[in-house]
């Protein structure tokens, strides 16, 4: 064998045993979350910056109790010694990032290089990025026909529901929680009677709520509206526009509220288009009974889809967060 081709096997080799030698020898870094359903979201995003010095363990914040949470995490890693060195906190944003200081939280998370957040308000908000949503109506239903332009609709939608939510950041921001609460934003910005034949008439009823209850603010604050305008541009280098606006808001909401609402009657429509398919194109009984029950075998139901989701890779925010790693990892090194 010539000593050049048995210099590069022997160089593959050894290459190919560094890669395989026991995980003890490389650097761990363990990665606190909030719950069980953010594993899969931070180890998806982390395992990408994994090398042959180090590597992440994703984990839950305590080792002997079932304490989940944010308040946990954040408990549990910052005033812990190895924070930087081998630990590090990963949370949800909430509104602590659209806050910038104005509560001691925000500023315990946006000041700490070694908690990293979403940015987004939650994990949810990823998973419902619109221009993913049609990729997991054909992951549930096996049926690639569009029947609503996802990232249309939450444009739109982005639209109304923006200005009544710049009046509930500016509560917050100002730590009153009771006059305009979140729960009552979501309720305002809610869908409902979702129609495929009439698919944005929802949105018009959104409007009128979001209408009525602006009115009422504008009327009750008069002082203040002025002021919650400027606050919609000092939010802009953050990524919140009238554009974005679904990906600031409750995360739950989002899913619970909006998206699932427009995914549901969507992926029966796909289902009952492909059943209806099967029966057209079915010679004879047999082959029908055994096509339908093939295809509903391969069926998968739409809200795990949306859990399994990770097409939110292309997002502006979700680049941030890919920073924020090299930046914690340069630190390190």
């Amino acid at each position: 064998m010539p000593h050049s081709l048995r210099h590069n096997l022997t160089s593959a080799y050894l290459d190919a045993a560094r890669r395989l030698s026991p995980r003890q020898k490389r650097r761990r870094i363990v990665a606190y979350v909030e719950s069980y359903d953010d594993v899969a979201f931070w180890r998806t995003l982390l395992s990408e910056f994994e090398t042959d010095e180090c590597y992440f363990q994703v984990m839950l914040p305590s080792q002997d109790s079932l304490s989940k949470g944010k308040k946990t995490v954040l408990l549990n890693t910052l005033n812990a010694d190895e924070l930087g060195s081998s630990l590090i906190a990963c949370v949800d944003s909430d509104y602590d990032f659209l806050m910038q200081g104005a509560t001691a939280q925000s500023r315990r998370i946006n000041g700490n290089p070694f908690v990293l957040q979403t940015y987004a308000y939650a994990i949810e908000n990823y998973l419902c990025y619109a221009e993913s949503l049609h990729e997991v109506c054909v992951q549930s239903t096996l049926n690639d026909r569009q029947l609503l332009n996802f990232p249309e609709f939450m444009l739109r939608y982005s639209h109304v529901a923006y200005p009544l939510f710049l009046w509930n950041i500016w509560f917050y921001r100002h730590h009153d929680n009771t006059t305009f609460p979140m729960y009552e934003f979501n309720r305002c910005t809610c869908l409902q009677d979702v129609s495929l034949t009439h698919p944005y008439r929802c949105l018009e009823d959104m409007s009128r709520r979001v209408d009525a209850k602006l009115a009422e603010l504008h009327a009750r604050f008069p002082q203040d509206v002025e002021q919650v305008t400027a606050l919609g541009e000092e939010l802009e280098p953050l990524g919140l526009t009238p554009d974005t606006t679904y990906l600031y808001i409750q995360g739950h909401h989002l899913m619970d509220g909006v998206v699932m609402k427009l995914l549901n009657p969507v992926c029966t429509q796909l289902r009952r288009e492909r059943e209806k398919e099967i029966r057209r194109l079915a010679v004879h009984d047999e082959q029908l009974r055994n096509e339908l029950t093939g295809y509903e075998n391969s069926l998968a139901a739409v809200q795990l889809m949306l859990r399994k989701n990770d097409g939110y890779k292309g997002l502006f925010l979700y680049q941030w967060m890919r920073e924020d790693v090299r930046r914690l990892l340069a630190m390190k090194g």
